[in-house]
């Protein structure tokens, strides 16, 4: 029972207990102490519930011969009436609405409603009441002796029973006395002598005299039979209390004895925590002499730099004065009494002309620098000393925000570069205010159905750069990805997990192919062969003098340098959102190499590429067209009016996606157009595979596409990531 005495302090005071309620959010609290805290809050003193301290407090133990009225009983009908159409009257308009009470939880610590009537709603916790009796009775029984409430000072005794229904103590004699042999007040209850007592049943707050019979599993609350006929409860789960105590009775024995099942992990657990807490003071510590001595490099760096700069303008400052000082000696020689003036007089008094010229000529020169001197002063030196000012308001506010390096923020998903392709290429950037980072870490799961599977966490360590390429991944599947840095600190947070799809077949590699009669000045490929660009030409601008009698436009076809002959195979390209007209699809070689030889009318009936059917189509309707193709310029796309996406009875157009993907089932003679960012299908169509077939690409005045480069083929400068399997050992308390 000493062990315990830590669950039994009321988190307010911290102290024992005493009349214990329960708050809404399950936590207990003793009840002045609720009442106090309500106060501090600038809410109304609550009415608390009266409780009887000496035997002349309580009516029932005011005499024994002196008969007690038993209380007015409310009808019982006019209860359920008042439960049914509320137990609150009708409030005017002008009446104030009532005040609903917040009582902060120092618990959990959230701001928990009680409801209009504050902590009347509140049910007191006896069962915490009868643990805090036993544990004072097991710890200090001597301690604690409860006097007699009845036997007059100073002879009053021990109390050596209670009654719960007296509310008082009382010793041998005096409980004879108040409780007569043949009466009431002999069938009352006696208990142990104690301090504080409470009543012998939970009752209802609100509908007095009400036992408490049920539990709302919905609500999480006790029920009287009047409260469960309210329509706030209506449809939930509601149980008799016998059974919610026989349920909550075994999960709670259950997860008992897991617990003590356990008790080795227990210990383990708290030996690591004992070493954490080892672990924290002397790692604190050495972190404390760092400190220390990065502080103490930054005075002695600070103290040598004040030294070299101080010695600097010592030296300048000796250079200047040096140079004031000689012109000072220079004025004053020209004074009437001084040097140079009473030199030259006495040099005048020379009579013998070769020797005065001979002399004159250096006084003549000084002479004449004094006097421009005079006429053009200037100190020789500035005094200001204007340049020797020191700025450190950036050292000041490196100074000011130097702090302990913290771990990278988490990264954000560059979703514009993020794809899925032959592999997984993932891009991602640091926020500006973060701190930089070392290495990254990414990780990778695979999404599986609920099928009862579970798939673990693949893990790349010390990616260097900024984006990252998994290989090794399932067709046709959806995979989990996130990201976070790592530095001297640890590792950040993770990034927000992003989903990718990987293509449902094998990707075709291939480039284009112009064999069939490029025209030069109209298509021009790229380099590598990977991107084409169609400029209209002569040929369309002669075409455009006949638009009023006829609609033939020209067009150019590119091609795979690849054929089909088996298997499912998926590519992607985009498609310029300015081109006018491009074409996208497949086909028979042959057929292709005949379409592109014989031109017909693109606007006539007898000859649509959508819809597969050439000049002679009309005549075999049951055999599959020879190509497939979809129509896509100006931004958009047109999905004709026979696909899995179409149901309408014509065709219909949608945005042009940023990705077109397309998937080629040889064997089925299926060939399906896919969203190639998350793979949602467009459209699907048949194609005739009794032959080589081949990817082709349609212009028809100007445009622009580009093949999706393979991932595998981008160059990666740093070193290969280590790929490792994150073991996860789940622990069950149920089983």
């Amino acid at each position: 029972m000493k062990s315990i005495e830590r669950e039994l302090h009321c988190p307010v005071c911290e102290e024992m207990v005493k009349q214990p309620i329960v708050l809404p959010c399950m936590h207990s609290v003793c009840v002045l102490c609720a009442a106090e805290v309500l106060v501090q809050r600038g809410y109304p003193s609550p009415e608390l519930p009266p409780e009887p301290n000496t035997p002349t407090s309580s009516p029932i133990t005011r005499s024994p011969r002196q008969t007690r009225r038993p209380p007015p009983k409310t009808d019982r009908l006019d209860r359920v009436i008042r439960t049914v159409c509320g137990t609150h009257p009708g409030r005017r308009r002008k009446d104030t609405p009532p005040v609903i009470m917040l009582f902060p939880c120092p618990t959990c610590g959230k701001d928990v409603e009680l409801g209009e009537r504050g902590l009347a709603d509140c049910l007191r916790n006896l069962t915490l009441e009868r643990i805090v009796e036993r544990y004072r009775h097991s710890v200090s029984l001597g301690s604690m002796a409860v006097m007699c409430q009845f036997c007059k000072p100073p002879q009053a005794l021990e109390a050596t029973k209670g009654c719960a229904d007296c509310r008082s103590n009382f010793c041998n004699e005096c409980f004879k006395l108040y409780h007569p042999w043949g009466t009431p007040r002999a069938q009352h209850e006696h208990i142990l002598p104690t301090h504080s007592f409470r009543p012998k049943v939970l009752v209802c707050v609100e509908h007095e005299q009400e036992r408490l019979q049920f539990y709302c599993r919905s609500c999480q609350c006790l029920l009287c039979p009047l409260c469960k006929l309210r329509r706030a409860h209506s449809g939930h789960k509601i149980m008799p209390i016998a059974l919610a105590y026989q349920t909550l009775k075994e999960k709670i024995t259950k997860e008992m004895n897991y617990i003590l099942a356990n008790q080795e992990s227990v210990q383990a657990q708290i030996t690591q925590v004992e070493s954490g807490i080892a672990q924290t003071e002397v790692h604190s510590s050495v972190a404390k002499e760092q400190l220390n001595q990065c502080v103490s490099e930054l005075r002695g760096v600070l103290a040598e730099r004040q030294g070299a700069l101080a010695m600097f303008l010592e030296g300048a400052r000796a250079q200047r004065a040096g140079t004031l000082n000689a012109q000072l000696s220079e004025k004053q020689s020209l004074l009437e009494n001084a040097g140079l003036l009473t030199y030259t007089q006495e040099l005048l008094k020379e009579t013998d002309q070769s020797c005065f010229v001979q002399a004159a000529r250096v006084t003549h020169s000084r002479l004449v620098k004094a006097i421009e001197n005079l006429q053009h002063f200037s100190l020789s030196a500035d005094p200001s000393f204007r340049h020797f000012q020191i700025d450190v308001s950036r050292e000041l506010k490196a100074l000011s925000s130097m702090d302990f390096i913290q771990a990278p923020l988490a990264p954000v998903i560059d979703t514009q570069k993020t794809l899925a392709y032959d592999q997984l290429y993932l891009c991602w950037r640091l926020p500006q205010d973060s701190a930089p980072a070392w290495h990254y870490s990414v990780e990778y799961l695979r999404k599986v159905e609920s099928n009862g599977t579970h798939c673990s966490w693949q893990r790349l360590d010390d990616v260097g750069g900024t984006s990252a390429v998994i290989d090794k991944l399932e067709m046709d599947s959806v995979y989990v990805l996130r990201v976070r840095g790592c530095n001297k600190a640890g590792f950040g947070e993770y990034s927000e997990e992003v989903y990718l799809h990987t293509p449902p077949a094998p990707v075709l590699s291939f480039c284009l192919d112009s064999r069939w009669g490029l025209h030069a000045e109209r298509v021009a490929l790229g380099k590598g062969q990977t991107y084409a660009r169609s400029v209209p030409g002569m040929t369309l601008l002669q075409a455009a003098d006949r638009a009023l009698t006829s609609c033939h436009l020209t067009s150019d076809l590119l091609v795979a340098d690849v054929s089909i002959t088996q298997g499912r195979h998926y590519w992607a390209c985009s498609v310029e959102p300015g081109s006018y007209l491009v074409k996208v699809g497949v086909g028979i070689e042959a057929k292709l190499q005949e379409w592109f030889h014989l031109p017909q009318d693109m606007a006539s009936p007898r000859y649509d590429p959508d819809s597969g059917h050439d000049s002679g189509a009309e005549d075999a309707q049951d055999s599959p067209p020879p190509f497939c193709f979809l129509t896509m310029g100006m931004g958009k796309i047109l999905l004709p009016k026979c696909g899995v996406s179409n149901t309408s009875t014509g065709p219909l157009t949608a945005p042009l996606p940023p990705r077109l993907g397309l998937c080629l089932d040889f064997e089925k003679g299926r060939l399906t157009f896919y969203d190639a960012h998350s793979l949602r299908v467009l459209w699907e169509g048949s194609v005739d595979c009794s032959a080589p077939v081949c990817p082709a690409f349609c212009f028809i005045g100007g445009g622009a596409l580009q093949l999706q480069e393979l991932i595998a083929n981008r160059s990666t400068e740093q070193n290969p990531p280590r790929r490792v399997t994150i073991q996860t050992r789940a622990t069950d308390a149920g089983h």
